[in-house]
């Protein structure tokens, strides 16, 4: 039956494609490939439906990433990730972190005993005089090229993205890997999973893709993007979140994260599944006095020019916040200020140039709301 629909579509895609000759609408221009809506869906509906690979966190032939702050443990997911998946599919896990020492302790047990890994876990190390070449990021990028033709394997998992590109910073070399990334996935159809960092972050603030470490493109190039996240009320819990999704669902969000536990079992380091969660319930709870300074410093960066974004970047928090904090401060403000008439002088302070009645301290804090005002309304 199945074959008989595939067969039935793709005698519509024939159809549809001599429509668009008969129409006068060439099928490529340049670099760019045209082909109407309709055929679009008809061919790729006999394409293979994409399997899960992790959860509803990684599909086959998404170029995703993992992300975490140091020594939370993304690398021990990562390997158990390719560990699972390794019992059908070959994989290469590219491990730039680790040597082989370290990767042998990690999954040695209390007495000596080594853990089995499926026998298609393929651990990938680096040639340290590699280090020495100039062009390392190209070397790299070549290297995972050359392994997809010559092992056909189709899934790699990449620990981590700063050997990939050391200028991650930069929206251009940032831009350039990411699309390199792309063209090989489409290219050998793989799929690859790219560990990367987060700069250090305050525990008491949701984890957002403004937490991944590089520029923003980066995000934006990724078809999936998950976290990993240290729970501010125990230190032994662990939480994954989902922040980006392309394909499957979106089941994984502050609502309803997935709770873990690190733990050796039988020699082999791992996260054990503890239940699931909101996450802010993991989040730290600000004591008054801790609430107070950081609420004061956003006041003050406030106050010296600073946008919502720039101060949201610097005191860890969310946007949303900050704004509500400066918000909250002008509403008092407003409210402590009593309501004068023009021709009243206020007994203190200053006399306008109009003659008015107004104070120095009022005149600044009009200033300082007009241009909130403005950094609010910015994007």
């Amino acid at each position: 039956m199945e074959e008989g629909k595939n067969y039935i579509n793709l005698i519509h895609g024939d159809l549809t494609r001599a429509t668009q000759v008969r129409d006068g609408m060439p099928e490529s221009i340049g670099v760019m490939s045209i082909k109407t809506a309709n055929r679009t869906v008809l061919e790729a509906s006999l394409l293979p439906t994409p399997r899960v690979l992790w959860d509803s966190f990684w599909y086959e032939g998404e170029l995703s990433c993992l992300f975490a702050d140091s020594n939370v443990g993304k690398s021990i997911l990562a390997v158990q990730i390719a560990d699972r998946i390794a019992r059908t599919d070959n994989v290469l896990y590219l491990d730039f972190e680790l040597s082989d020492k370290q990767f042998q302790l990690r999954y040695t047990g209390e007495h000596g005993n080594l853990y089995a890994f499926p026998e298609r876990l393929y651990r990938v190390s680096l040639d340290c005089n590699s280090l020495l070449a100039s062009d390392f990021e190209v070397a790299i990028i070549g290297s995972i090229e050359q392994m997809a033709l010559q092992t056909g394997c189709k899934i790699f998992i990449v620990d981590n993205l700063t050997y990939l590109c050391c200028a991650m910073e930069k929206g251009d070399a940032a831009g350039r890997l990411m699309i390199q990334l792309n063209n090989l996935k489409k290219r050998y159809e793989l799929s690859i999973l790219v560990l990367a960092h987060t700069p250090k972050r305050s525990l008491d603030c949701p984890i957002t893709s403004n937490d991944l470490a590089g520029s923003k493109r980066l995000y934006n190039f990724f078809d999936s993007v998950f976290a990993i996240g240290k729970s501010a009320q125990d230190n032994g819990l662990r939480y994954v979140k989902q922040l980006k999704v392309r394909y499957g669902t979106y089941s994984y969000d502050a609502d309803n994260v997935i709770i873990y536990e690190i733990e050796k079992v039988d020699a082999f380091l791992q996260f054990v599944h503890r239940g699931y969660s909101t996450e802010k319930e993991h989040l730290k709870k600000l004591g008054d006095n801790e609430s107070s300074q950081r609420d004061c410093l956003i006041l003050q960066l406030s106050q010296s020019g600073k946008s919502v974004r720039e101060i949201a970047s610097e005191v860890n928090c969310g946007k949303s916040t900050v704004s509500r904090i400066i918000q909250r401060s002008k509403e008092g403000r407003t409210a402590a200020v009593p309501s004068v008439l023009p021709s009243q002088p206020t007994g203190s302070g200053t006399t306008g140039q109009d003659g008015t009645g107004g104070t120095t301290t009022a005149a600044k804090q009009a200033e300082l709301f007009a241009e909130q005002e403005k950094e609010e309304d910015k994007p």
